[in-house]
């Protein structure tokens, strides 16, 4: 008589690999829709935190920053107005969380306004924003770029 071998067959293997591969087909887009929501979400925390800087900077030194990295951290010494340290290093430099922010000073630094835009559109974020001034960020959705007449997004 043969002795009866133990362990699985190959169809019952295949069977295991064909349901992980179920559960991750269902799983994977909804993590990557997550991380656009963080990213997006972190974006807008971005452009807050750099109006408040913005407006600490202009009561502090009279106008509003020539460049994003004056809102930065100090290398050494004490603040001032080439580096505020208002602002951590990273969002300083103009990428965080899958998202360009470039900062564009207006006339004699009296007003300025900022967009931040996905690194990679539809990979680290779909929303384009707008913030100037006024404190009012602005949303695009439709990838063509947010400016002053986006539509506000709710606070």
């Amino acid at each position: 008589m043969r002795k009866r071998q133990k362990g699985f067959s190959l169809i019952e293997l295949l069977i295991v690999v064909a349901i992980i591969l179920i559960i991750a087909a269902i799983a994977i887009p909804n993590l990557l829709r997550s991380k656009i929501a963080a990213n997006q979400a972190s974006a807008v925390g971005s452009l807050r935190t750099l109006n408040t800087a913005c407006i600490a900077y202009s009561t502090s030194y009279g106008t509003f920053p020539a460049a994003l990295t004056n809102l930065g951290p100090v290398g050494s010494g004490n603040a001032s107005s080439t580096s505020a340290d208002l602002i951590d290093s990273v969002l300083s430099a103009g990428t965080k969380s899958g998202y360009t922010f470039v900062y564009s000073p207006g006339s004699l630094n009296q007003s300025y306004s900022i967009t931040a835009s996905p690194v990679t559109a539809a990979t680290t974020g779909q929303n384009m924003y707008y913030t100037d001034q006024s404190g009012v960020i602005r949303s695009n959705t439709s990838g063509t770029g947010a400016n002053s007449a986006s539509t506000p997004i709710g606070n």
